[in-house]
């Protein structure tokens, strides 16, 4: 008997319904301690209306181990592309639901379409994570399906925008995917990353670990950096992204988006000049300098829990995206270590890439002394910070707060590094190193030479009085051109919307190279 058009039909519609969702009552039941569905996810995340779903009839082919009666279509990945504030975002939702989220070949190759097609067209992409891991059953097939998402996220890498968040498990090779993205977010208590889980590692070197201490939100956003940031719930996650994606440009050939914020970027703030303590060793919170500069007071941070002695983030300027990389004196006293070297390159890289102007406030005493930092290799790590300022080619506006010392005033982006514009509070100090360790130095013998104590230690307050007088300000530097002018802090947002306004049709050749090689 012929079939009808509704016959086909029919028959087209039992197959998206097998595809909708893996098990319906694990979804279920993951929703009474609420963690949403693939599905209501992509619905969260993009405008109403606009998602387009791509290949939901994939079906594994591997029936090896019983895979026959587990294998349903869509093979537990839903894949598309939809609309976040109106522009045009790819991406992809494990379904934990079926078979634990893992990644088959199918699986694989539905996520490497995907990266392909966001490629060719020029849009972010988005990735939903909540899988167990490799499928087991399929073997080498599942490996390679690993390697080809690697591949395709390397060769996105500095193209298109890539974000992951972390809404379950992502374990093995699973967390590699992510780890190779611009950005991960990780929701708490219900999502952790590790390379092996808590039983490998009690058998293997008998540590007692459970999941979330072992690869949960707080490990990853406060010890090991893995994630940028986190957040309370499923939903509050998407609209991290959502924000995020407000900062970033579609592309690597598009600039950030303009938006109006209604804050005159000529506006002057005369309590900046109260922010900063004039006594050099008085802490203060570089955040509250940020957001006094910034359009409405709106920064948006990233990594903000980790490696807290630097600050990184976006925000906007007279409507158009910055950068932003700061000291901040309130922890460590704002010195440079291993972790904030990381952090800052790589996030001086990524706003290089998609054309975002980086504006740097500095404050720092110098890189964190001690064997653990040297040995950790502070060298090699404080090198990138070189290497990726020196790289970037983006506008790059500096502005020394108060202290710049020795090589850590190069490595917080100066003239000598690339930066075109760099300006100076009255209060600056660029110098080699602190009044009190040069007089220590320089005055040595002199100093040793008084055998009462209390002479000994007026004379020195008299050669620390005389050094800072001399040195530790910005009036030598902008002698010699290093900086372009000492400004009234009430000045600072004007001044550096101006500078970049100036600096947008900035254009920079360098060498021809297929890549350098930055210190890692």
């Amino acid at each position: 008997m012929e079939r009808t058009m509704d016959d086909l039909l029919k028959e087209l519609e039992e197959l998206k319904k097998e595809a909708y969702i893996g098990d319906e009552e694990r979804a279920k039941k993951r929703k009474e301690r609420g963690i949403l569905n693939a599905r209501e996810r992509i619905e969260k995340l993009l405008d109403p209306g606009t998602f387009v779903e791509i290949q939901p009839l994939v079906l594994a082919r591997n029936t090896d181990f019983g895979l026959d009666k587990k294998r349903k279509h869509g093979d537990g990945v839903i894949t598309g592309y939809g609309r976040i504030n109106g522009r045009l975002v790819f991406v992809y939702a494990q379904d934990f639901t079926f078979m634990g989220g893992s990644l088959g070949e199918l699986h694989a190759k539905k996520i490497s379409y995907l990266l392909d097609l966001a490629m060719k067209v020029g849009a972010p992409v988005i990735g939903l994570n909540d899988s167990g891991g490799a499928r087991i059953q399929e073997g080498v097939d599942a490996l390679s399906g690993y390697g080809q998402i690697f591949f395709r996220n390397v060769l996105a890498s500095g193209v298109i925008p890539q974000i992951a968040v972390i809404m379950g498990p992502s374990a093995g090779g699973a967390v590699y995917s992510p780890a190779l993205m611009d950005f991960v977010i990780m929701v708490e208590n219900t999502s952790y990353m590790y390379i092996t889980g808590p039983k490998v590692v009690k058998a293997v070197i008998g540590e007692d670990v459970d999941h979330q201490q072992l690869g949960g939100a707080d490990a990853h956003t406060k010890k090991s950096g893995v994630a940028h940031l986190k957040a309370k719930s499923d939903e509050e996650a998407l609209e991290l992204v959502k924000k995020l994606l407000s900062y970033l440009p579609q592309n690597n050939m598009e600039d950030p988006p303009y938006v109006e914020t209604g804050d005159d970027p000529m506006r002057t703030d005369p309590e900046l000049r109260n922010v900063v303590p004039t006594n050099p060793n008085v802490p203060y919170d570089m955040h509250e300098v940020i957001r006094r500069v910034v359009d409405n007071g709106e920064f948006f941070e990233i990594h903000p829990d980790w490696a807290k002695n630097i600050i990184v983030g976006f925000a906007r300027i007279g409507g158009y995206s910055i950068g932003i990389i700061a000291n901040q004196p309130a922890y460590l006293a704002g010195v440079l270590d291993i972790d904030s070297s990381d952090k800052a390159s790589r996030f001086i890289r990524f706003c290089d890439a998609f054309n975002i102007p980086i504006i740097t406030f500095v404050d720092v005493p110098g890189f964190m002394p001690g064997t653990r930092q040297e040995h950790g290799g502070i060298i090699r790590h404080g090198a990138k910070m070189l290497y990726a300022y020196s790289e970037a080619t983006v506008p790059k506006v500096t502005v020394i707060i108060r202290k710049a010392y020795g090589g850590a005033y190069l490595a917080m982006c100066s003239k000598d590094l690339g930066a075109d514009i760099v300006y100076a509070w009255p209060t600056a100090e660029i110098a080699v190193m602190g009044p009190e360790g040069a007089v220590d130095v320089i005055f040595r013998k002199e100093l040793a030479a008084i055998e009462d104590p209390e002479e000994r230690e007026k004379k020195r307050q008299e050669f620390i009085d005389e050094y800072r007088k001399k040195y530790a300000n910005p009036y030598r530097a902008a002698e010699r051109g290093y900086i372009d002018d000492v400004i009234d802090p009430a000045e600072t947002r004007p001044k550096i919307y101006l500078a970049l306004q100036m600096l947008r049709s900035k254009r920079e050749k360098r060498p021809p190279k297929k890549h350098g090689n930055m210190p890692v």
